[in-house]
């Protein structure tokens, strides 16, 4: 593990994280969080990232739960492995939205390291300075892959902000 790493990373050890990829600067934790390695997401307010569209660009917990939420994602209670859903969560740092993971089919974490490699780890061992800690966890139903839409689902029957039924007037 280099030093960078590991001052980086301080619960990052040899024996909780692998890495799984080479370095690719084409995306980042948040795309690969929503399963899209070709682009990197962020909402940026000169539009220079990907961003779904209809989801406010900024830099807070609500628009990034939005964000998946466009992906059928809605936010849960754990990151507890559960079969037949797709995890993911959300780290913040001082209420700020940093960083993003899915659930591998392992039950490890799986995780882009900004421009770095993709590595796959136990759930906090990326809690430290650099992303803070999980704030959100937020879950779909596996084979429920849909494509960004352009806006969110007015029909929608929970709301992707509690993970709750939402109720119809």
């Amino acid at each position: 593990m280099s030093q960078k790493l590991k001052s980086q990373f301080p619960n990052l050890t040899p024996t909780n994280y692998h890495i799984t990829s080479p370095v690719d600067f084409d995306y980042n934790c948040i795309a690969w969080a929503a399963d899209d390695p070709t682009r990197w997401w962020w909402p940026d307010v000169q539009n220079q990232k990907y961003w779904p569209s209809d989801v406010p660009r900024e830099e807070t917990l609500e628009a990034f739960i939005l964000a998946y939420a466009t992906l059928g994602y809605v936010v849960c209670d754990s990151g507890n492995s559960e079969d037949g859903f797709d995890k993911i969560v959300i780290y913040c740092l001082n209420g700020d939205p940093t960083h993003a993971a899915k659930i591998s089919e392992n039950s490890n974490w799986s995780s882009k390291l900004g421009q770095g490699n993709d590595i796959s780890h136990k759930q906090n061992a990326l809690n430290g300075p650099i992303y803070g800690t999980p704030e959100t966890f937020m879950k779909r139903k596996r084979g429920n892959n849909l494509a960004v839409k352009d806006e969110l689902d007015s029909d929608t029957k929970v709301n992707p902000l509690t993970g709750k039924s939402k109720n119809k007037s």
